[in-house]
Parts: C-alpha cells; structure tokens; sequence
C-alpha cells in the first residue's frame, strides 16, 4: 500500500502539472499534445491507485471509487474522440458508456441518501455525489449519440474533448487544493486562494465550450489529430457558421 500510496501521489502531482499545460497551450499543437498524453497517463496511474487504496483501506469508496472511475472514462473517451475512428470501436463506446451509466446511477442513490441522512453520507456532503451524477449522465447522453449517429466531426468532436478533459482537470484540482489542503503549507491555507485554480479550471473550460460550440471560432485552433488537413479542415468548415468560413478556410492552422 506504500508503495501504491507514493505513485498515487505523485501522478496525481503530474498530472496537475501537465493537465495545467496542456488547457492553456495552443490546442492541438506539439505541447498540448504531449502534455495532454502525459496527463492521460498521469490520471490512468493515479485513479487506479486511488481505487485500490480506496478498496484495501476502505477510505469513502462511495465517493472516493465513482470519482476515479469518472476521471478515467473522461480521459479515455476523449483522447479516442480526438483519434482517428477504428473498426469495431463500437463495443468500446458501449462499454465506456457503462461505466459512464453506472457511476452516475450509483452517485445519485448516495446523492439521494445524503439528502435524506441530514445532508451527508458517511461525512461525505450530498453535493460531489450530485455532481458526478450529473455529469456522468450527461456524459452517458454523449456517448448515445456518438453510438448511434457515428464519431462526431468538427465542433463537436473538439468541444467534447475540450470538455472532458478539463473536467478530468477539474476532478484532480479540487480533490487536491480542497479535499487534500492539510498538506499545503499553512501561510498559504487560505481558502480564497486553494479555490482559485480550481475556478480558472472552470472558467477555462467554459471558455472554450462558449467559443467553440456557440460562436464556432476555430481560429488559432491547432488541428487535434493526424487524419489528414484535408479531412480535419473539412469538418471544420463544415460545423462553422457561414460568417467564419473565410477566416478558416484552409489554413496550416484553424
């Protein structure tokens, strides 16, 4: 468990590093993509740790194993939406939004008992519960849509890979700079300040939810995988509005 312990902790801290990179690196381009690679690895060593410590020293795994599970579909699902779409990759979806369903139905029912138990669980507030509830189901909703309808292109594939990454970020953030602040030096254990990077997580997430799928601006937007410029400007141009189709065009960057 030692040993488990000491690579939990310190993927979790590369995985802070490179996840903080690669969101406010040029999207797409060499840093953002290994940054983001490195972060995917990061969080896959660090939720599973999480869930074996959560498992042998049976530390909240009603809250503790439905976040890690969370944090890993998140990064899985949005690092396969950014790669080419491969044959037979429709019983991974399936399977993926599994878990997905499974983590936001089990997060409910503790939500729900929270609220019932005085507004805890086990000490565990009722609200994280809702929130991983909330977002699994609405990530569950996605992967509906890409089974049945096929990989998404454009705006849509970038801003369902923007999102679920940043969450995944989001996740790591609070559950350090919140959930672990008895570890931060005490001069600088002021609760304004450990909730700062957790909200320029979420604002930079927002961010670019709002330019991406609401305004459609693509520009100074690196393309996010090797399938091809012609194919990946294509679908660009085809989700943008007619009113940005000139600024993109063909360009060796969108």
């Amino acid at each position: 468990m030692r040993i488990t312990l000491l690579i939990h902790i310190l993927a979790g801290g590369l995985a802070l590093i490179a996840g903080f990179v690669a969101i406010y690196a040029a999207k797409g381009a060499t840093l953002h993509r290994k940054s983001g690679t490195l972060f995917v690895y990061a969080i896959l060593a660090m939720a599973l740790c999480g869930i074996v410590l959560a498992v042998g020293r049976n530390a909240a795994p009603a809250m503790n194993i439905p976040a890690a599970a969370l944090t890993l579909y998140l990064v899985v699902t949005a690092l396969i939406t950014v790669r080419p779409p491969a044959a037979g990759s429709r019983p991974l979806h399936l399977g993926l939004m599994l878990v997905a369903s499974a983590v936001s139905l089990s997060s409910l029912k503790f939500g729900v008992e929270a609220l019932a138990d005085g507004g805890t669980r086990k000490g565990i507030p009722a609200f994280p519960f809702f929130l991983f509830g909330v977002v699994g189901l609405l990530a569950t909703v996605g992967d509906v849509r890409v089974i049945r309808n096929g990989a998404l292109r454009g705006a849509g594939r970038l801003a369902r890979h923007l999102w679920r990454m940043s969450f995944a970020l989001f996740v790591v953030t609070m559950s350090f700079f919140i959930g672990q602040a008895q570890v931060i030096p005490r001069p600088i254990r002021i609760p304004g300040l450990l909730a700062l990077p957790v909200l320029a997580v979420l604002i930079t997430m927002s961010y670019w939810l709002w330019r991406v799928r609401i305004r459609g601006n693509l520009r100074s937007i690196a393309r996010f995988s090797a399938s091809g410029p012609d194919q990946t400007t294509s679908a660009t141009c085809e989700a943008a509005p007619a009113s940005h189709a000139r600024t993109l065009g063909i360009p060796e960057r969108i």
